[in-house]
């Protein structure tokens, strides 16, 4: 397990991870774009992303800040 703090600033350049992820939004708010659909956030949400889904944000706030816990093997839990 590994955890980040993620601030993007004008645009989310992120490719897929190999681990399974949580988002939990500790400031802004904006929109996650993933297979699955689009999701409004604001912030105390967390957002989740399993291992190799195509995600991006957009239309996020200026002062996005974003904890990442990426956990589990390569390739996501089943």
């Amino acid at each position: 397990m590994s955890v980040i703090l993620y601030t993007p600033r004008m645009h989310d350049y992120q490719t897929p991870h190999e681990q399974d992820e949580l988002y939990v939004v500790y400031k802004g708010t904006g929109q996650l774009n993933t297979e699955n659909g689009a999701f409004t956030f604001v912030e105390g949400d967390v957002l989740f992303v399993p291992a190799g889904a195509a995600h991006r944000f957009e239309h996020f706030s200026d002062d996005l800040a974003l904890w990442v816990v990426f956990w589990g093997p390569k390739g996501g839990e089943r």
